[in-house]
């Protein structure tokens, strides 16, 4: 069920009519959200609720045996990482490790069947929140709940279910058990959020879709270096307000709710390092690596090269994560190379200390951000390698000729970029939201933006997040 759909719209509608009442009683509020969740996802199909279930009561069961029986809580852990990764691993990397091993076995006369497996929707969002549960309790910074609803009402929350942001046990399961009113600031912030969410989504990205699928669909071609630096500009944007307009309209929900979901998105594209990067895009999965993967590792606390060996496992892990692909892995790799010349030059602080330096390390990290989405966004790795060459080839400056969807894709980048600038330039500390200006104006903007959501949006298509 999708976020931009009317069958969405009329789900949540009935949610939400229901919702006070529901949340009168702790318990039946835990079995709603659960049974209500249930709906949203097996709309896409109903056999994928058993493996969220699955997943589900393996941790909900793992918690308590950690709780029961301390002395085993390494081998309750194991059991429960062992089978949130072969979940992962049978319906997300089975075709993929299986065509690897037949390049490998080829050379033998041996071939394995390849057998194709329908990808869940979401299945790398609750996997991970699933598992942040388990490792939490054995490390003991939370008690196992004993209602298996107070659980699934936590994994199963139908707002970040299938695209995040994953939210920690810590965090979630507490305010669940909590029955305060939704107040009326809550459910400003919420329109806000959902309306920001919507707009980012159906008139930004929905607009740019349509020239980035036609521009990557075909070979690079003989197009001018300046065509691909635009259409790599388009996808660096639709990717971006595609998943942040996904992840507002989750924290809205919630909002309404009554719950309080972690920023997950917060100007990446205004970052002076690719570690800043990485502390604005996509917070919830940088910093669930971070917690569960890269500091189990060692960190830096091994020294300089222990930390960036460190540091290219996770990231290799990371771009896996997003999908069985090499095109994926090269482009963690990529980020995890970046960040290991960054830590050994320190490069912004030095340029940072120059004149004008800010603009320069924002401008260098653009530069290297935009060529990890070339492998992130092309088909094959040629087709990758093919587009950088002509991106770089200084004799292909020429005016490319766009018609069709570029046009209207133009105008949503030129909006995109502009709002970029506007906090780049810190211009959005002029107005600030306490002023009388924005109290007037804010109803008036958000009134624009759905209007605009109704009459500007581009053809509908799924969050592309879902695919992970």
């Amino acid at each position: 069920m999708l976020f931009n759909s009317l069958t969405f719209l009329i789900f949540g509608a009935l949610f939400f009519l229901a919702w006070p009442l529901a949340r009168r009683s702790l318990r039946f509020s835990w079995g709603f959200i659960t049974v209500a969740s249930f709906i949203f996802y097996g709309w896409w199909d109903w056999r994928f609720i058993f493996l969220i279930l699955a997943s589900g009561l393996l941790d909900f069961f793992v918690g308590l045996g950690i709780e029961a029986r301390p002395q085993r809580r390494r081998l309750f852990l194991i059991l429960s990482i062992l089978g949130n990764i072969g979940s992962l691993a049978v319906f997300k990397y089975l075709t993929f490790i299986t065509v690897n091993l037949n390049q490998a076995l080829d050379s033998f006369g041996l071939q394995l069947p390849v057998m194709e497996v329908a990808l869940p929707v979401g299945i790398s969002f609750y996997t991970f929140q699933s598992m942040s549960y388990t490792i939490e309790v054995y490390r003991g910074q939370i008690k196992p709940t004993r209602s298996v609803m107070h659980f699934f009402a936590y994994l199963a929350m139908f707002p970040q279910l299938v695209a995040g942001p994953i939210v920690r046990a810590a965090h979630l399961l507490p305010q669940l058990t909590e029955r305060s009113e939704v107040d009326e600031a809550q459910r400003w912030e919420g329109l806000q959020l959902i309306a920001y969410g919507y707009f980012k989504k159906v008139v930004l990205a929905d607009n740019l879709a349509p020239a980035v699928n036609l521009a990557f669909a075909a070979a690079p071609g003989e197009q001018s270096a300046l065509y691909w630096w635009l259409a790599v500009s388009m996808f660096a944007f639709q990717i971006y307000f595609d998943f942040s307009g996904y992840s507002d309209i989750a924290r809205g929900l919630g909002r309404w709710m009554g719950f309080d979901f972690p920023l997950n998105f917060n100007h990446p594209y205004n970052a002076s390092s690719l570690r800043e990067f990485w502390q604005r895009w996509h917070i919830s999965l940088s910093t669930w690596f971070r917690d569960y993967l890269y500091i189990p590792l060692g960190g830096g606390q091994g020294g300089q090269w222990a930390g960036i060996r460190n540091l290219w496992i996770t990231m290799l892990v990371a771009g896996l994560w997003h999908g069985a692909s090499w095109n994926f892995v090269i482009w963690g790799g990529l980020f995890a190379f970046y960040i290991s010349i960054e830590r050994l030059t320190r490069w912004p602080e030095r340029i940072g200390a120059l004149p004008l330096g800010r603009h320069i390390c924002w401008l260098l990290v653009l530069l290297q951000v935009w060529i990890a989405w070339v492998f992130f966004r092309a088909e094959t790795l040629e087709q990758a390698l093919g587009i950088l060459a002509l991106m770089f080839n200084p004799a292909l400056f020429t005016m490319p000729v766009l018609a069709g969807p570029f046009q209207p894709a133009l105008v949503a980048l030129a909006v995109a970029a502009l709002s970029e600038l506007f906090f780049h330039f810190r211009l959005n500390t002029i107005v600030t939201e306490d002023s009388l200006l924005m109290r007037f104006a804010q109803p008036l903007f958000l009134a624009l933006l759905l209007v605009a959501c109704i009459y500007l949006r581009g053809p509908g298509s799924a969050f592309i997040y879902f695919q992970f």
